[in-house]
């Protein structure tokens, strides 16, 4: 009689599960990503039937459509990113480079979040309570009823949920969390997908909000299968590098809001602080008099951001010039020189160039466009921009400047910021209010920007 197998080969990036190993995964189509794990043991699931609110199907006519009460983060910036605040009974994934602030984060979370009536409950696989504590009385002092646990066994921590009944729950982080019926490792992807799928069913089953902490891996991406974002509601990424003071968080995934907004965040002694007006923070120091800078304007989400842009032209020292961007798309950026070089004929192929986005953030945004060839055509004839111009608009392979979306806003934007002067591309310029004081400059051709400069 043949023995049972008792492991499985899965796919770390979509959890595809096979019982034979094989090169490329059929689900992902991915290569080198299946592993062998021992497969989970087969006991019932207890919290099923908490999933499990209606057995009869419903019309779209008989399904409620009342607005879902969220409850505040106590935090704007957090809110915008949520999509308007905690949506009760949610799955939350919050992944970031190791020091980036996410534990600090969802402290403060728990601090106001208790503080105004809710029970919170802080469970911790990686520090002891002692540990939190002394991090917590750096960000001052908490009340109302917050509980703490140091616990890495998913079943004792979902009795422990089962009894208190807490409104919102912190798990920090996942990939410390096991069950006993899982042989495999904690981390490992048979662990992280039971265990998520047991906190899945605890917050939609007792309507409890749950924020889960996850490793990133050196791509960025959260440590564990590709299933793991597939399952929880909404995913936010902490942006940034952990030595500046800055951080940006990011929605790449939310079903109560958009993907497009961010938060911004300062460092400082007393824990994550928000930055109200990020352009005038990204704007912070801006050298005056200085040619190869220039500042633009982008959109996340609803919220104009303007950006300084710095460039730098130089003549190479070897045969091959190199070329260097930071914050934008480094192909985009060589396309743009292609265009320059073709388009107004300007020998950079015989030139290093270096493009910088000040302020850590990363933008790919088409609007960049413009003021990246402004930067270059003011660096490589060394002369200076006014600091009161903006610029912004996309530029296409024949040189032409094509419309970017929410053009009103940007320039209102501008304006609330000092600037005097906006070049813009000409077809944005229908319906466009100009604001006092604001001199608006429309352009169709990267031809026209040798006049300007």
């Amino acid at each position: 009689m043949a023995k049972a197998k008792n492991t499985a080969f899965f796919c770390s990036e979509c959890g595809y599960e096979s019982s034979k190993w094989m090169g490329q995964c059929p689900g992902c189509h991915a290569w080198n990503t299946m592993v062998e794990e021992p497969l989970a043991k087969k006991t019932p699931v207890v919290h099923q039937k908490r999933l499990q609110s209606s057995t009869a199907p419903a019309t779209l006519a008989e399904i409620s459509t009342a607005e879902e009460k969220r409850v505040s983060a106590g935090m704007h910036e957090l809110d915008r990113v949520l999509g308007g605040g905690i949506v009760p009974g949610s799955l939350i994934l919050v992944g970031g480079d190791p020091g980036i602030g996410k534990s600090t984060l969802l402290l403060q979370v728990c601090r106001y979040t208790a503080a105004h009536g809710s029970k919170v409950l802080y469970i911790s696989g990686e520090e002891s309570l002692r540990q939190i504590k002394m991090r917590a009385n750096r960000l001052g002092t908490f009340s109302g009823e917050l509980y703490f646990l140091s616990e890495t066994n998913l079943d004792r921590m979902s009795a422990t949920i089962d009894d208190l009944h807490p409104d919102i729950v912190i798990v920090d982080s996942i990939q410390t969390m096991f069950r006993e019926d899982v042989t495999s490792a904690p981390g490992s992807v048979g662990q992280i997908r039971e265990c998520t799928n047991l906190l899945l069913a605890l917050a939609k089953g007792q309507n409890i909000t749950i924020f889960l902490v996850g490793h990133v891996t050196k791509e960025g991406v959260v440590a564990g299968p590709r299933v793991l974002e597939h399952m929880v509601d909404t995913v936010l990424y902490f942006e940034g590098d952990r030595n500046a003071v800055y951080r940006v968080l990011r929605a790449v995934k939310n079903r109560f809001g958009s993907t497009n907004e961010i938060g911004v965040f300062e460092m400082t002694q007393q824990g994550l602080t928000e930055v109200e007006n990020p352009s005038e923070y990204m704007l912070g120091g801006r050298p005056a008099n200085a040619s190869g800078s220039v500042v633009t304007c982008v959109i996340e989400g609803t919220r104009p951001i303007l950006l300084e842009i710095q460039a730098l032209v130089c003549q190479t020292g070897f045969g091959m010039p190199r070329r260097t961007s930071a914050g934008t798309d480094y192909n985009r950026v060589n396309l743009l020189l292609a265009v320059l070089e073709k388009r107004l004929g300007m020998n950079l192929s015989q030139c290093d160039a270096y493009v910088n986005i000040t302020g850590g953030i990363k933008v790919n945004e088409p609007a960049l466009d413009l003021g990246i060839v402004f930067a270059v055509v003011s660096s490589f004839r060394d002369l200076p921009i006014d600091e009161h111009l903006i610029v912004f608009g996309e530029v296409g392979l024949a040189g032409e400047i094509r419309g970017v979306s929410m053009v009103q806003q940007r320039v209102n934007e501008a304006g609330k910021l000092g600037f005097t002067t906006c070049i813009l591309p000409a077809v944005s310029m229908k319906g466009l209010q100009t604001p006092e004081g604001m001199k608006l400059i429309p352009v169709h051709h990267v031809g026209e920007l040798l006049e300007l400069v």
